[in-house]
This record gives C-alpha cells, structure tokens and sequence, in this order.
C-alpha cells in the first residue's frame, strides 16, 4: 500500500480507449482496424502502457473508487427504507 505522499499508478480500461479511438475515426469518416488478429484490445493496452498509464480491465481507479462509495451509501439508505417498511434490521 503506498502512503499519502507516493501517487499511486494511473489505471484505464483500453477498451474506453478503443471506443474513443474508433468513434473520433469513424466521425471522418473512416473504417479504423486496430491489430492484425481483429482485436483492438491488446494494441490499445499498449497505447495506454505507451502513456505511462496501466491498462486495467476494471477501468479508472478513481472512478471505480467513487462507485464503491455511491454503492455503500445506496445499500445504507435501502438497510434504512428495509428497516422503516418491514421492521427488519438492516444486513450491514
């Protein structure tokens, strides 16, 4: 674990990376291929691997941070809604 002052790696998932990519490229009205076999994602995690930032299937850390927090205020406020309707105590 790294401590307040150490940044921590950059994360994104390189399929946000394909679609941003193909869709700017098709926009001009282009047919874009990304890598011989046909699948985008592994030259796409090179790009991103190229910009110093890891390629991570579960996307932007930060994002994912954030979802996690919303997440655990949603179940909270539905322990709650549990609790006031049916009279049962929450499961967190």
């Amino acid at each position: 674990m790294t401590g307040p002052s150490e940044p921590q790696d950059e994360t994104y998932n390189p399929w946000s990376i394909v679609n941003l990519v193909f869709h700017h490229l098709a926009d001009q009205g282009l047919h874009p291929t990304l890598g011989e076999s046909g699948d985008p994602g592994e030259p796409a995690a090179a790009l991103l691997r190229a910009l110093g930032i890891e390629p991570a299937a579960e996307g932007n850390r930060q994002v994912m941070a954030a979802v996690r927090l919303v997440m655990a205020a949603v179940r909270l406020h539905l322990d709650e809604i549990r609790s006031a309707v049916l009279g049962e105590p929450g499961a967190s």
